[in-house]
């Protein structure tokens, strides 16, 4: 029988307790209990999960019991924390975005490697079940050649009001949202590499940071890449449309119902001109049912669970970690290029 791994939160809000929910829970973790700067979250802990309240960052990370520590706290201060429990010589899973800057960054995988303990960083949204599928089908050739691929998440509430409207506290939707997409982006299309960045960010609710962004990415083969974030929309656009050759695919929404249109006779070219606002098109005419097909969305396996499956199995030295340093080297500079390209309001071209 193998030691469970004991496990503590430090930062116990939304994110935190949805960790903490999820490690009580889990056969192979110990439940250690949580931090907060904000004493009055805690209250509930012992009667909810279990778990100790503890009253001090510096008690729980001096607590021998505690061998993982989740970082779930505002962004400005991962790298404060991180470090401090790497040095702690505690294993440490960081909420994202990681940090603020490469700068940041690179200092926490100091820490890491200087203490010999795991450093990673909850992308929990690799096991979206929408992404999965959208990957699926560009790793399988199903559309043939790729040349366009949208991705978009849409609201109409504005920024929650706490720190997440708060540039200092790195909020605004580059880091919230687009940390997410910008890293599935990066994900699916391995082993592409994005040569130009154009950003645009709006501050349509508020002035201190980004509330939505409009990104394009261009990848090395020609694939464009749409990445968009919006906090004021009423109606939303599909969550995925892919374009292909041969066809296109779309996903409307997290219920991942959609569908594959495919053409089935290229030969069959011909259209009837159709009545289009003043006038008659022939270019936009739709295809005629003979010469397409529709195709259900592939099934596919979306497991959160896994995550922390590799987290324990990186610890216990059976496996190498799924969200790497690199990988989030390349997701930081991505996310520096979109603010570079968006100041500068022109195309940022790089290597990455």
């Amino acid at each position: 029988m193998k030691t469970r791994i004991g496990c503590a939160v430090i930062g116990y809000g939304g994110m935190g307790h949805w960790h903490a929910q999820r490690i009580a829970k889990h056969d192979e973790l110990a439940w250690i209990g949580a931090y907060d700067i904000r004493p009055e979250r805690l209250a509930d802990l012992p009667g909810t999960i279990g778990g100790q309240a503890f009253g001090s960052r510096e008690a729980l990370l001096a607590d021998p019991r505690v061998e993982l520590v989740v970082v779930a706290t505002p962004n400005d201060v991962h790298r404060e924390i991180a470090v401090a429990a790497l040095q702690a010589g505690k294993h440490v899973i960081c909420e994202k975005p990681v940090a603020m800057d490469s700068a940041e960054l690179e200092a926490m995988i100091a820490a890491a490697k200087q203490a010999g303990r795991l450093f990673t960083v909850h992308q929990n949204r690799r096991w979206d079940g929408d992404y999965l599928r959208m990957k699926h089908i560009l790793d399988a050739g199903t559309l043939g050649p790729v040349f366009s691929i949208e991705s978009r998440v849409h609201g109409s509430r504005g920024i929650p009001g706490d720190w997440r409207n708060q540039r200092v506290h790195g909020g605004g939707m580059v880091l919230d949202w687009g940390i997410h997409i910008l890293d599935q982006a990066l994900m699916m299309t391995l082993p592409r590499k994005v040569v130009a960045v154009h950003a645009r960010l709006t501050n349509v609710t508020n002035t201190d940071c980004d509330d939505g962004f409009r990104v394009v990415l261009a990848f090395d083969d020609g694939l464009d890449f749409l990445l968009e974030v919006g906090t004021s929309n009423f109606i939303s656009l599909p969550r995925w449309y892919m374009l292909g050759e041969n066809g296109s695919a779309v996903i409307p929404d997290w219920s991942c119902k959609g569908e594959i249109v495919m053409v089935s006779d290229w030969e069959n070219r011909d259209a009837v001109p159709i009545q289009a606002g003043a006038g008659l098109t022939k270019t936009m005419a739709p295809r005629t049912d003979e010469t397409i097909r529709k195709y259900p969305l592939p099934d596919v396996k979306a497991d959160w669970g896994e995550y922390y499956t590799n987290v324990i199995a990186v610890i216990r030295g059976e496996a190498k970690p799924l969200v790497t340093h690199d990988q989030q080297r390349r997701l930081m500079r991505l996310v520096e290029a979109v603010f570079d390209s968006a100041e500068r309001r022109e195309v940022v071209r790089l290597s990455l």
